[in-house]
């Protein structure tokens, strides 16, 4: 499967998180908000509901022989699965049930979403309350783990819903920070040396490699994308907040798009914008057009190349908005395909 085709009919979609706490809601929000073909359902995550429903505790509940349970520092290893550990695995259960439900017949893409190996040994404590990030052993540990609970996890999701074209999507947040020894330790005072980027790519590669001859996409919604790394690890897209790129990225833009990776372009508010409302469809990708003339790329490729996507999660927006956003993107990239000049 070539990568343009993995993404063939995905025009837009969510990044992950929802406000609210009703696995029902968010299902019907995700597979309903795009209309007709204009965007890409996805297992919606609902941090509201408390930890273990939060990015970092879906992810800990996919792990296999490792787990977790919540200090006041936030997750730590366990010797055992706990409470923590089970509530995350039932609110799983619980939001696959939900999008099963909504996704009856459905043929096309499915998007999922878990957090990425250095994320998570950034936010996972061990049990001393240092971070995974500081111990290399521990950190190859829990990519192994990650990998093949993303298997897992991938197959039930493929056995739920047989006639999905399913995408992964690891969200790595704190990667840039990992790669130049921005981590804070325990303390505070200081921060974790900086991860060696072959090794940092080589863990991605075997994580994004439990996506199979499925799509992979890495999400990131901070600054300083390291684009090159990300198509190295063998990630088929690369997901951001397009507000934070910069004039040093563009180049690594132009390569990405000749080379065939998608770009999830995060252009509408992931919060609910402070003038009540959104600018029209077309406002939004102005941008986008404008950057593919600057890099002199033909417009033709905008609709094959680009995904409209809110910026970064809706789990901090009102459930009105949240629903307006999905619905939005999927109008902004119709606009795009429509008028990409």
């Amino acid at each position: 499967m070539s990568e343009k085709s993995k993404f063939s009919g995905c025009p837009a979609t969510g990044i992950g998180s929802m406000p609210g706490g009703d696995a029902r809601e968010a299902a019907k929000t995700v597979t309903g908000s795009f209309g007709d073909g204009q965007g890409v359902p996805y297992l919606a995550e609902l941090p509201a509901r408390g930890p273990g429903a939060d990015m970092i505790g879906r992810t800990i509940g996919l792990l296999v022989e490792m787990y977790g349970h919540v200090e006041p520092s936030g997750w730590r290893i366990s010797d055992r699965p706990g409470r923590d550990t089970r509530r995350a695995r039932s609110w799983l259960g619980e939001d696959l049930d939900a999008l099963e439900e909504f996704t009856q017949g459905y043929e096309g893409p499915l998007k999922v979403q878990a957090v990425g190996p250095w994320t998570l040994a950034a936010a996972l404590e061990r049990r001393g309350g240092e971070a995974v990030l500081g111990d290399p052993g521990a950190c190859r540990d829990l990519a192994d783990s990650l990998a093949e609970g993303l298997r897992d996890h991938l197959a039930e999701v493929r056995r739920r819903m047989p006639g999905a074209r399913v995408i992964l999507q690891l969200d790595e947040p704190s990667l840039t920070g990992v790669l130049l020894g921005r981590v804070r330790t325990a303390s505070g005072y200081r921060t974790y040396r900086a991860v060696d980027r072959q090794l940092v790519e080589s863990t991605l590669r075997e994580v994004l490699g439990a996506a199979g001859e499925d799509a992979s996409v890495v999400h990131t919604c901070a600054p300083e994308v390291p684009f090159a790394l990300l198509r190295r690890a063998g990630a088929d897209g690369i997901s951001f907040d397009f507000s934070l790129l910069t004039e040093r990225e563009e180049e690594a833009i132009g390569e990405a798009v000749e080379g065939g990776t998608q770009l999830f372009l995060g252009v509408v508010p992931g919060t609910d914008p402070a003038s009540g409302g959104l600018s029209d469809p077309g406002g939004s990708v102005i941008g986008v057009r404008t950057l593919w003339r600057r890099l002199g790329l033909n417009p033709g490729t905008l609709t094959e190349s680009v995904v409209i996507t809110p910026s970064c999660g809706l789990a901090g927006a009102s459930p009105a908005y949240a629903r307006a956003a999905l619905a939005h993107c999927g109008r902004a990239a119709r606009s795009l395909a429509d008028n990409p000049e």
